[in-house]
């Protein structure tokens, strides 16, 4: 998947399992409600810096906006320690 898509599907999915608008986002995070709604559609590909303060705005990890999706039927294995 492409990484652009990647990330805009996991804030997607972060923000509404929060219960965040992308307007709460905006507030929290100061990107605004169009830039947010263009990286939940693939179309934006943001920084490192980015990608850090849009986990600080959701209060999770960075690493969660960069988690590969599982496919239909299969897991995602964890890699060990």
């Amino acid at each position: 998947m492409d990484m652009r898509k990647l990330v805009g599907t996991n804030f997607a999915r972060l923000r509404r399992e929060r219960g965040l608008t992308q307007e709460q986002v905006e507030a929290k995070s100061g990107f605004s409600q169009q830039y947010l709604s263009g990286l939940e559609r693939g179309q934006r590909n943001p920084t490192v810096v980015t990608v850090f303060e849009l986990a600080q705005a959701l209060d999770v990890s960075h690493l969660e906006l960069l988690a590969p999706l599982a496919e239909p039927g299969r897991r995602v294995r964890k890699s060990r320690p």
